[in-house]
């Protein structure tokens, strides 16, 4: 299938267009209102540096269900140990920091977190749409999670770690959140072993657009409930 070309009016294609590894269109801009456009929908930007802004629908797709966590016996003994401080949108701009700068490189080319991506979904976080979850070693900042909340489904965008298990924690405290406020999944984008081994699972495009509409509100009025 044809990749799409986006243009200054806002609008996706039908996701059942995108090409076999998940890319639905190319352009367009990272406006908040594009980007809650794109999250309602089930699409996400992802793009090198120097690349135009790629958005994509995977399929299958990496989801984690709340109630489906999975928690080793060692990290429970390691979370029982209470050596961490874990906070909530105390520090977001701190989170998607280290999140670009782990994974830039030498040469800063290793992330797709780039400066026009970071300053976008700083905006999302000032719109209340974007939460960061820290985790602190006293005052260090030493792991965390950032993405996209809308309605009951949260969208995982980037984690860090910065001492043994620290997105670990971060991550199990996320999900227990999510769980006790009665989100329907945290959705992981692309499915690595890491995160099947903590509970997440492949799921149809088709079934993830069900579980989708479902859980998000309508985008004419999006709202966040995270908070």
């Amino acid at each position: 299938m044809a990749c799409y070309q986006l243009d200054d009016e806002l609008w996706f294609p039908p996701v059942e267009a995108a090409e076999d590894n998940g890319l639905l269109a190319v352009g367009g801009d990272l406006s908040p209102e594009r980007l809650l456009l794109a999250y309602s929908l089930g699409i996400f930007p992802w793009y090198s540096p120097g690349d135009p802004i790629l958005w994509w629908s995977p399929d299958p797709r990496c989801v984690l269900f709340p109630g489906e966590l999975h928690i080793s016996r060692s990290l429970q003994r390691f979370m029982r140990k209470q050596p961490f401080r874990i906070s909530c949108n105390e520090h977001f701009a701190g989170v998607i920091y280290w999140c670009r700068r782990l994974r830039a490189g030498l040469d800063g080319s290793g992330t797709w977190i780039t400066p026009e991506m970071e300053k976008a979904y700083t905006r999302l976080h000032q719109l209340g749409f974007a939460h960061s979850v820290e985790c602190w070693e006293g005052d260090q900042l030493v792991g965390g999670l950032y993405g996209v909340c809308i309605g009951r489904c949260f969208f995982g965008e980037s984690m860090f770690s910065r001492s043994n298990n620290a997105s670990k924690v971060v991550l199990v405290h996320l999900v227990d959140s999510l769980r006790q406020k009665g989100f329907e999944f945290l959705d992981c984008q692309q499915t690595t072993d890491h995160l099947l081994s903590l509970g997440a699972q492949e799921i149809s495009r088709h079934e993830f657009l069900q579980y989708l509409q479902k859980a998000a509100v309508p985008s004419g009025s999006l709202e966040s409930n995270f908070i």
